[in-house]
């Protein structure tokens, strides 16, 4: 064991996953690149006459040249309206493929029919986000190899880097020609932006298109070109686009929630970033919508005018641009159906990848020009550090997402969160999973006031000459962790045996920290 640079134990060895030598996590900014990007196979040109036309799923699998043992990727931009992870894995377990790794940008609650998949050793490995079902089974030891938790800009890290090798990627298309160009704004399961997936499509050895819209060529918008596509196949549908909205991209509605959203709204208008030109992400959870929704007022009010939005992209920012509060929207992710309508119409609605959105070793990363984000945690400790991928009682049931890139990048980055849910207390003196360093959160915002990390004496300046700050309270983290600890009255021990069944990477490719199986 060895300790790393937020004072976590990890194994100088994982098994399923490997040695650590060297790969501890330093810092937030400790890890510089080297070297060169990973090759992309060579493709040869198609012959006019010729077609990628593959026919179904399951044939396309058998065309791909996918054999056990691969990786086969996939991205969730349908999220839990995805049809074609259950039904590529149906068509490997027909055909006698096993011992897969399979490389999502996140799985959901939809794709728990890939469960008995899992056990009977069609899938072996799983490096993506795990919500829900499967994230259950991951803690309860239910997977052989650990899974690996990546953000959004670490996983294209993994990949152009080298750290990653994509045998088989599956792109769910919702509209293609038959030269393979794809575009997510069009059809009948449009998702709008398809970011995650360009590159899976630029690495990929071989790069399969499925989709239920197929076209004539050429269709435009092009988000993917034809050039990184090899095969096409067509089935019935890809997905439900209704799944696209989930219980996370909505605003909350109650009081206290709102109240947080108000708290935070007014740290942003009290910091140095507020004027114009300010560009800034406000996640997809109840409360940073909300926030959202406080600072068009206070944008109004002020005369102020930002230059971008960033991030998966909602209506409420799409009412912002509408409205002349914002100039552009970089969308890596459609959120709900009114970005999707605006990404086809307006061509200030931008597409963005996962790799220019946030990948850490690349020289133009969008995250690096924000001003602002507002972002949610299941937990926050007393040094501010962060935790989203576990819950109270220790399950890991969510993936990383943004928050490691955004709170990295962004000038002034907030945890806005209630003080307990439920009974749980959300400010406690141990994260049980470390996801986000507090070296890159700024502040912590909850219904009992606005709480300024030590380390931001800017902040705590600017929060003491702000006019409406006598109306809230500034506390400290060690007050909130103090009164969240009277409030839920002791809590149950989570009981974990020795086993790592996750690995949380840091943007870079370090270990930040481990989820260890939980005990029955």
């Amino acid at each position: 064991m060895e300790r790393n640079a937020v004072n976590r134990e990890i194994p100088s060895r994982i098994d399923g996953y490997g040695s650590t030598d060297g790969r501890l996590f330093e810092g937030a900014f400790a890890r510089k690149p080297s070297g060169y990007r990973a090759g992309a196979k060579i493709r040869a040109a198609i012959p006019n006459g010729s077609s990628k036309l593959s026919g179904s799923v399951k044939e396309a699998v058998m065309a791909s040249g996918l054999k056990s043992g691969m990786t086969i990727s996939f991205h969730h931009h349908l999220r839990n309206g995805d049809y074609i992870v259950n039904s590529v894995i149906q068509a490997c377990s027909e055909l006698g493929i096993g011992d897969l790794t399979i490389f999502p940008t996140a799985l959901f609650d939809v794709h728990k029919a890939i469960i008995p998949h899992i056990k009977s050793g069609v899938v072996s490995r799983i490096m993506g986000s795990d919500n829900g079902a499967i994230g259950r089974l991951v803690s309860e030891g239910g997977l052989d190899s650990p899974v690996v938790l990546r953000s959004h800009g670490g996983r294209p890290r993994a990949v152009i880097s080298g750290d990653v090798h994509i045998d088989v990627a599956f792109i769910a298309a919702p509209m293609v020609d038959r030269m393979g160009n794809i575009s997510g704004r069009s059809g009948k399961s449009a998702c709008g932006s398809i970011g995650y997936a360009f590159t899976d499509a630029q690495y990929a050895d071989v790069v399969v298109a499925v989709t239920d819209n197929l076209h004539g060529y050429p269709i435009s918008p092009i988000s993917i070109p034809g050039i990184y596509v090899d095969l096409i196949a067509e089935t019935e549908s890809i997905g439900d686009p209704a799944g696209i909205v989930s219980g996370t991209t909505r605003v909350t509605r109650d009081p206290m929630r709102l109240l947080i959203a108000k708290y935070a709204s007014r740290l942003i208008e009290s910091s140095p970033y507020f004027m114009d030109g300010i560009s800034f992400q406000t996640g997809a959870g109840g409360i940073p919508l909300a926030v959202t929704a406080f600072m068009k007022e206070a944008m109004k009010r002020r005369d102020i005018r930002g230059s971008f939005g960033l991030g998966g992209i909602t209506g409420f920012f799409v009412d912002l641009m509408k409205e002349g509060l914002l100039q552009k929207l970089l969308d890596v992710q459609s959120f709900d159906l009114d970005a999707v309508s605006s990404i086809e119409s307006d061509p200030n609605h931008i597409e963005i990848s996962a790799d220019w959105y946030a990948n850490p070793w690349n020289c133009g990363a969008a995250v690096n020009m924000l001003d602002i984000v507002v972002l949610g945690a299941t937990e926050v400790d007393v040094n501010f550090n962060a935790n989203v991928n576990t819950e109270a009682d220790g399950m890991l049931l969510h993936g990383i997402g943004g928050h490691q890139d955004t709170a990295a990048g962004a000038k002034l980055s907030i945890i806005a969160q209630p003080l307990l849910r439920g009974r749980i207390p959300c400010v406690v003196d141990r994260v049980h999973t470390i996801t986000t360093p507090g070296e890159v959160i700024d502040a912590v915002v909850t219904e009992f006031g606005v709480t300024i990390n030590p380390r931001r004496k800017d902040l705590l300046n600017a929060w003491s000459d702000f006019t409406y700050a006598r109306d809230i309270p500034l506390v400290s983290i060690d007050e909130l962790a103090e009164r969240a600890g009277r409030m839920s009255g002791p809590m149950e021990p989570i009981r974990a045996a020795d086993r790592v069944v996750a690995v949380v990477e840091w943007r870079d490719g370090t270990v930040i920290d481990t989820v260890r199986q939980l005990e029955k």
